[in-house]
């Protein structure tokens, strides 16, 4: 309704008022968009769900079943699938939005049911390409997937998945500390990787820097400016993700 999308405007939606420059976000959705349609006849079980996972020092609680967690972030402006960390997010973009500052964030993306076997060994990694392409879409400054930099802390008689059959003989792990992906290749576990956006650079806040002539001057931005990113960065990075499977599929289909 219209006076969602008002309320979303304010903390960085895909509105736009008329003097602000074309976002290329949009491109990335329209092809995701696209993606997804191809993705729903070649693996109709997949689901791929982008949320937002952080503001600030605000963190929500990872979502236990992708549908009940989509219809929450659907409800709140931050897309947030957590109600109770949704608010204080709200809260503090408003604060922070009231000093003409800003505040970057994360965004998580998990994907469920995808097919094994996508991804290559050596140059075309599926980690990699998801990499590749989340770290194009504007302010993102970080990329992790499975424990991420967390790994660099533990012992590899934790780290490791260990790998088990069930009843009808599947083989799977029995954890998923390489987050659905190992040697660049999808095992068939659950896909998760996160992006970190920076603060918006463009702040009313008073900064220095040089002119054209290299004098010293301040600037102080003027006009409206998100005061966070991160919402407005979650359909993007799930459209990535989208048109990045559906094209690692298809490169896939090739070889069999």
């Amino acid at each position: 309704c219209a006076a969602r999308r008002n309320r979303r405007n304010s903390f960085g939606s895909s509105q736009r008022s008329h003097h602000e420059s074309p976002c290329p976000g949009r491109a990335q959705c329209v092809a995701g968009a696209l993606a997804k349609l191809a993705l729903k006849q070649l693996a109709p079980q997949m689901d791929i769900y982008a949320f937002c996972s952080q503001i600030g020092t605000i963190y929500a609680n990872n979502p236990a079943d992708i549908k009940a967690a989509r219809a929450i972030s659907d409800s709140n402006a931050v897309r947030c699938p957590d109600s109770e960390a949704a608010n204080k997010m709200e809260s503090l973009i408003k604060e922070v939005h009231k000093e003409q500052d800003s505040i970057g964030g994360v965004v998580s993306c998990i994907i469920e049911n995808c097919p094994v076997g996508l991804g290559e060994p050596l140059f075309d990694k599926l980690h990699a390409r998801l990499g590749y392409t989340m770290l194009n879409i504007n302010a993102a400054k970080g990329f992790e997937y499975g424990d991420g930099f967390d790994s660099a802390t533990q012992r590899g008689s934790y780290h490791n998945d260990s790998f088990a059959t069930d009843e009808n003989g599947n083989v799977s792990t029995t954890t998923n500390h390489s987050g659905g992906i190992q040697g660049g290749i999808s095992n068939g576990q659950t896909i998760s990787f996160r992006v970190a956006f920076k603060p918006t650079p463009t702040i009313g806040i008073a900064q220095q820097t040089v002119d054209k002539n290299l004098n010293a001057i301040t600037l102080e931005a003027k006009g409206r400016h998100d005061p966070c990113v991160v919402p407005r960065a979650v359909p993007v990075v799930e459209n990535c993700a989208a048109f990045v499977i559906l094209d690692s599929l298809l490169m896939n289909k090739i070889w069999q």
